[in-house]
């Protein structure tokens, strides 16, 4: 049965990988899209307040700056579908899960070329060895929130194999901290996509009507 007309677009979730000094998309495999939308997204915001570790008292009223923002998600990966067509997707056939599971794994690791040059570096005598820089990663929630974050957290269940053992379903969780102008400056790219970020949380805020002293049963602060 054709979908109606009037049915809304679903969009998808998923991880967009730029590079870290021209803000391109990443190639190849820049724009990870994940197969289903998890069920829920768990976000813990620590405050960042300058009293809040037995400091100065005037002091307990001031912000020093953003909160410290921590995602975690659980997405799901199933090869049935692509299965189903063996012709369209050789990969699937071949692998299962494989290649979606390496795409996002290697997000966490540097490249084997900046281990080798980095191994090099090492071997002809060089004292300091710059640590080897990662692509700016974003996690992409709708339009209203595109954040850029650092994975700090990658855990994977294989729950079904093939004959060779290849894996056709699995469970990811993801841990990620949102990356703030603290971290990452004003100026760079990651910094203006969080001041997005937050000056939208700001305009939502004002879409809510405020509450009223009578609905907690008060006339006045006392």
């Amino acid at each position: 049965m054709a979908s109606s007309p009037r049915t809304p677009r679903v969009l998808k979730s998923g991880i967009v990988l730029l590079d870290p000094v021209t803000a391109a998309v990443r190639q190849p495999n820049g724009v990870i899209v994940l197969q289903y939308n998890p069920d829920t997204l768990t976000r813990t915001l620590q405050v960042q307040a300058t009293g809040s570790d037995g400091g100065d008292r005037s002091e307990a009223f001031r912000i020093k700056g953003p909160p410290v923002e921590s995602l975690k998600l659980e997405a799901e990966i199933d090869a049935t579908d692509q299965l189903e067509f063996p012709d369209q997707n050789p990969a699937a056939a071949e692998l299962g899960i494989f290649p979606q599971l390496a795409v996002l794994e290697t997000i966490v690791y540097p490249t084997s070329s900046q281990l080798v040059s980095s191994n090099a570096s090492q071997g002809s005598g060089q004292l300091e060895i710059i640590p080897m820089e990662a692509p700016l990663t974003l996690f992409v929630w709708s339009r209203s929130r595109i954040l850029p974050v650092r994975i700090t957290e990658l855990s994977v269940t294989e729950e079904a194999f093939e004959a060779s053992l290849s894996p056709m379903r699995a469970k990811v969780s993801i841990g990620m901290r949102v990356l703030t102008i603290n971290d990452v400056g004003f100026t760079h790219k990651g910094g203006s996509l969080f001041m997005a970020y937050l000056r939208a949380k700001e305009q939502f805020a004002t879409r809510l009507a405020g509450g009223a002293l009578g609905a907690l049963g008060l006339n006045g602060v006392p």
